[in-house]
């Protein structure tokens, strides 16, 4: 007697509405697959981020067909008092573009589409007869409901629970300092086309201009730091801003993640879920956009993903680590000197990481 093969819910299931979860289920419609996406929050979905997209970053949103509206982004610059150093993108503008206004674009854009979307959170996963099944609460309550997919994208973010309870979260490195972001919009015309780097005694500030009356400004640095005692440790920052009435504060952190692997069977971790370095050098959504295309085009294989996802993110690793460990160290103090002085080198670290 011959059996037949379960039918599933959909094709694909993504947990986790943010950008990269959308970003995820765009690219899978775009492949012909059937999506659900789960998260609890609706509308668009504010977070503690830098909010400047690289050259690279914008060109795969326009891949996707999603262009959401900001400021226009002429390069980097790292500031010092007394020294700085700035780089112009050779490959076009980036742009600088709130979270909310992000969100709300991709949202668009998946409607379009057909994406489903149901309001809960994802609970338990579990691996039957070559499906996915996951148990979805109700965001208010308790109350489960079963859906099965072919496969499962795991985009719910930094602190992933299915990371966890799948057991591929990694413990946390002894020694290494824990890193945080904090992000406060101003509203003040911006000064600049560029996202300025202010390095501080212990912490950096990303300045980016989002809007024609807005900026934001991102602190990153270990944990305790308080918003406004660092934004003290910029001088020239704090005089530029002085009277601009300020948002609220949004917090992330701490920012480093790690995972023994990124995929198990027809599962998939994606974006932050799948490890995370750190913000300092801003790839973080080129980043999960990326995988959230190798995740699509690479599903019927795990370890076709594992080194999908390990050559998209060698770069970010590699310099991020690096600069990151420079960063903690006692020679924090020559970053900006030592790129001023190396003009050269600096642009080719930041188009290595703008593409």
């Amino acid at each position: 007697m011959t059996m037949r093969a379960r039918v599933p819910d959909t094709d694909v299931l993504v947990a986790g509405g943010g950008p990269v979860g959308l970003a995820a289920a765009i690219e899978a419609r775009l492949a012909g697959l059937d999506v659900v996406v789960v998260e609890p929050r609706t509308g668009p979905i504010d977070k503690a981020c830098g909010e400047g997209l690289m050259p690279g970053t914008l060109a795969a949103l326009h891949r996707l067909g999603v262009d959401p509206a900001g400021h226009a982004l002429r390069g980097i610059a790292y500031r010092s008092p007394g020294r700085s150093v700035e780089h112009e993108f050779r490959t076009g503008p980036g742009r600088g573009v709130r979270r909310t206004t992000l969100h709300a674009a991709l949202l668009e854009r998946a409607h379009e589409l057909g994406v489903v979307h149901r309001a809960g959170r994802v609970g338990s996963a579990r691996v039957t007869d070559d499906l996915v099944e996951v148990d979805v609460g109700h965001p208010d309550g308790p109350a489960t409901e079963e859906i099965s997919a072919r496969w499962l994208l795991a985009c719910d973010g930094l602190h992933s629970s299915l990371r966890r309870r799948l057991g591929l979260e990694r413990a946390a490195s002894t020694g290494r300092a824990r890193r945080y972001g904090l992000r406060r919009h101003v509203a003040t015309a911006p000064w600049s086309d560029l996202v300025e780097v202010h390095w501080g005694d212990r912490a950096e500030a990303y300045v980016t201009p989002v809007a024609d009356d807005l900026v934001g400004i991102a602190i990153l640095g270990p944990s305790g730091t308080s918003f406004d005692e660092a934004l003290a440790g910029f001088p020239e920052l704090a005089a530029r801003i002085d009277g601009s009435p300020l948002g609220e504060v949004r917090g992330a952190g701490p920012l480093r993640q790690r995972t023994t692997h990124r995929a198990v069977g027809p599962i998939r971790l994606v974006g932050d879920a799948s490890g995370y370095v750190d913000a300092l050098t801003g790839e973080g959504l080129r980043l999960g956009f990326a995988q959230a295309r190798v995740a699509v085009e690479t599903r019927d294989d795990a370890g076709d993903y594992e080194r999908a996802w390990r050559r998209e993110s060698r770069d970010y690793r590699l310099l991020t680590e690096g600069l990151v460990t420079w960063a903690t160290s006692p020679l924090r103090r020559a970053i900006v000197p030592v790129a001023a002085a190396a003009p050269a080198l600096f642009g080719t670290v930041i188009e290595r990481l703008a593409r």
